[in-house]
């Protein structure tokens, strides 16, 4: 039996490959089939089933794709209609693979569907158990995010129940592998572990240590925070469908010229510059958004980008293709094309760029002028316990297009983050609404808490 973890960082996710004699099964795997398909060829297996413990909200599974491609069968657990074929397996329905066998658990409360996979290996023993976005690492799925009919106190209640008589009855050595790790908004408080074991859960999850049913609501249900909008639009594509990936990133790899773009943009389109900030800040088309590949690209495009919109794309060379295959991976499709070159042939042209500040706290020390700025911070508001700048107002990025109309744009703005990351895309936003003067942090706060001990507080 072989096991490897394919996991994404941008997302937060886990995709899973298991084989056993030349067959193999792909679980929650990402909408570009490639990397599994160069996997089996590798290890020269045929892929025979296509897992999904449940119909994911935070991305577009590539489940379709590689079941074209392969002629795997899709299988889900009890309770998911999907609007394509599929095999809807009973609870405790046992798949053959090689010498070993998956079993399937039925474990609703994140949705209705969701389902485990539990591997029982060559010798019998209950080895693993693959529990998608039921269990995490420290923390379980989040039960509001595609909850039908029901709210999600009544889904908190199943998943208690899935917890205590599913999960926990397992044997203490079952490896847990996960749908996702820290710093995905599918559940509150994720560790950074990507895999772990019942027996570590049932001592340190507090979900699983929890006994009483109404505590563990209350628990489960308290402080989360609000989704992506996006995640409702996913959810509904992995239900019904979407079209093949390899339309989506031909489509993307239209080539424009600067007057080619500025027509784009006439008719709607948003201009996203992928680069890493400081690049961005250096020289950028007007009115473009900055989101970084090298952050959390897809959740916060997700976040600040309206669902459909169509885009154009400005990269750095060589990541064209990248940046529109993770943005096809939240179902982001509707891309007209990227600037050929670069943003180096919008200057050759002869357009006018526009340029974001960025500023040490040294520089904001000792500039005069910044005293009159407007200081904000982007952060979440428990970021802010451990040090911030005094007199700043807190506008979380999350939220920060429902409230930058009440901001004054002839006030200059100096905006700051944790790392730069995200104080440059509010940058961006706020020069994409006509705001004057915007200067960055550089570095972020995190890089002065060795030379501003006046920013702690504790």
């Amino acid at each position: 039996m072989y096991i490897e973890q394919i996991y994404t960082n941008c997302l937060s996710q886990a995709a899973y490959y298991v084989e056993s004699d030349g067959e193999a099964v792909v679980i929650d795997p990402l909408r570009d089939p490639q990397p599994y398909l160069d996997l089996a060829k590798k290890r020269n297996s045929r892929i025979k089933y296509v897992f999904e413990t449940h119909f994911h909200a935070d991305f577009v599974s590539g489940h379709l794709d590689l079941s074209r491609k392969t002629g795997a069968v899709i299988v889900f657990g009890p309770n998911a209609k999907p609007a394509y074929q599929a095999l809807i397996a009973f609870d405790g329905e046992e798949f053959t693979l090689g010498s070993i066998i998956i079993k399937v658990i039925h474990t609703p409360g994140h949705t209705l569907e969701s389902s485990c996979f539990l591997v029982i290996d060559e010798s019998g023993k209950e080895n693993a158990i693959f529990t998608g976005d039921t269990l995490f690492v420290g923390d379980v799925g989040r039960p509001d995010l595609l909850s039908g009919n029901l709210d999600k106190t009544t889904l908190t209640e199943m998943l208690f129940d899935s917890l205590k008589f599913k999960i926990k009855t397992l044997p203490a050595d079952v490896i847990v592998y996960p749908g996702h790790g820290a710093g995905s908004a599918c559940g509150k408080n994720l560790g950074k572990e990507t895999s772990t074991t019942i027996g570590e859960q049932m001592e340190k999850n507090y979900a699983l240590k929890e006994t009483n049913k109404d505590a563990f609501v209350q628990a489960v249900t308290s402080g989360l925070s609000k989704p992506p909008a996006y995640f409702f639009k996913d959810a509904s594509i992995n239900i019904n469908g979407y079209e093949s990936i390899d339309k989506v990133i031909k489509s993307a790899a239209t080539e424009l010229n600067p007057e080619m773009l500025l027509n784009e943009v006439k008719n709607g389109c948003v201009i996203l510059d992928t680069r890493d900030a400081e690049e961005f800040a250096e020289k950028f088309i007007p009115g473009s958004i900055n989101i970084g590949l090298n952050g959390q690209f897809a959740n916060w495009v997700g976040t600040l980008l309206e669902f459909n919109a169509p885009v154009i794309l400005v990269t750095e060379i060589g990541k064209e293709k990248e940046s529109a295959m993770r943005l096809s991976r939240i179902g982001y499709d509707n891309i007209k094309g990227f600037l050929k070159e670069g943003i180096e042939s919008w200057v050759k042209a002869g357009h006018s760029c526009d340029s974001i500040q960025s500023i040490t706290y040294e520089k904001y020390c000792n500039d005069s002028q910044v005293v009159d700025f407007l200081v904000l911070d982007v952060r979440m508001d428990n970021e802010r316990n451990e040090m911030q700048f005094p007199n700043s107002l807190n506008i979380p990025l999350q939220v920060f297009q429902e409230t930058i109309s009440s901001l004054d744009r002839f006030k200059p703005v100096f905006v700051y983050c944790a790392g730069g990351y995200r104080s440059m895309m509010a940058a961006s936003l706020l020069k994409k609404n006509n705001f004057g003067i915007v200067c960055n942090l550089k570095g972020g706060i995190n890089a002065y808490k060795d030379k501003a001990p006046e920013l702690m507080f504790r």
